[in-house]
């Protein structure tokens, strides 16, 4: 088996490296405002929960060039955003939704989706999104060379579509969530295996 020294490798060819090694990745489809109101939309595969009480969520939000995404930009002008769960129909956009626009063009417009008010926050969701959180952010972190920017917020209101729930869990199958691997390709669930649990109940 061949070693790779990673301080031989750019961060381009890092990034290329580890995307296809941790896989199968969620996908954060993320909602923000900027300050002239422009929504703006953007998906985010470096992404998973921190904490469940209060509900944290973080996501990676990289640099091109030396300039921030606008999407950690907004965030950290106004403190809110939503994060989205797409489903299967919804792929197409996603992937769409990560072409670059100048930050006065809202990819919402470009794509058309229709949007809803948020309850706690101004900024608005996704209609179309099974799953919808709103979020405050709580805390920034800047990681490595890249100064790759590890963004958590709190979850203060969840929106999920009715079918999805039983006894407080959410139907994966139901879900039907996308997931990202290397480059622009993406996947669905496979075959799911229900295996005893391992957890006991504390006495």
């Amino acid at each position: 088996m061949p070693s790779i020294d990673p301080r031989d490798l750019g961060a381009e060819q890092a990034y290329r490296l580890l995307t296809g090694i941790v896989v199968p990745r969620p996908i954060a489809w993320v909602t923000s405002l900027s300050r002239a109101k422009t929504v703006n939309l953007a998906p985010f595969s470096a992404f998973t929960f921190v904490s469940p009480k209060p509900p944290m969520l973080a996501i990676s939000v990289g640099r091109k060039g030396n300039v921030y995404k606008d999407t950690a930009r907004n965030i950290l002008d106004l403190e809110e955003y939503v994060v989205h769960i797409a489903d299967a129909p919804l792929m197409n956009a996603v992937h769409e939704s990560s072409v670059e626009h100048p930050s006065d063009v809202s990819e919402v417009d470009v794509l058309g989706l229709e949007t809803v008010a948020s309850d706690r926050i101004a900024v608005p969701r996704l209609a179309a999104a099974p799953v919808a959180m709103e979020c405050l952010f709580r805390q920034c972190l800047e990681f490595g060379e890249t100064r790759s920017r590890l963004i958590v917020g709190e979850v203060i209101a969840f929106h999920i579509r009715e079918e999805l729930l039983s006894d407080g869990k959410i139907e994966t199958e139901k879900l039907n969530p996308i997931a990202r691997i290397a480059g622009p390709r993406y996947a669905r669930l496979g075959e799911i295996v229900t295996l005893k649990s391992v957890f006991q109940t504390s006495k």
